[in-house]
């Protein structure tokens, strides 16, 4: 494993997101859904995420994630995707959700 330097985590904006809408997003190869995400002082937010496996679409609204919010904008599958969801591979490949255990204020830092 790489070393990095407290100064290169600090550049990374990991802050709470509410996932207020997410339907399949057509144009994706593997299965994919476009999100939502409300990040509270920097807005509403689009995302495109592998995440059919283990989620439905009514199981993610309301849900919050933990979100990279300062890599730039990517073309994803048709879709402007503004924000990275975070979550974690299981051991069959499919990705679980970074979430938390008590709600926040969406935008809310990561510390």
């Amino acid at each position: 494993m790489q070393t990095i330097e407290w100064q290169d985590f600090e550049r990374v904006e990991l802050r709470v997101g509410t996932l207020r809408s997410a339907r399949l997003n057509e144009k994706a190869v593997k299965p994919a859904y476009v999100l939502e995400v409300d990040l509270g002082e920097l807005g509403i937010k689009t995302s495109s995420a592998q995440l059919t496996a283990h989620y439905s679409a009514e199981q993610l609204i309301g849900r919050q994630v933990l979100c990279v919010c300062n890599f730039a904008p990517k073309r994803i599958a048709g879709i402007r995707s503004e924000v990275l969801v975070t979550g974690v591979y299981d051991e069959g490949g499919k990705v679980v959700l970074a979430s938390f255990e008590h709600p926040l204020a969406n935008g809310a830092r990561l510390a």
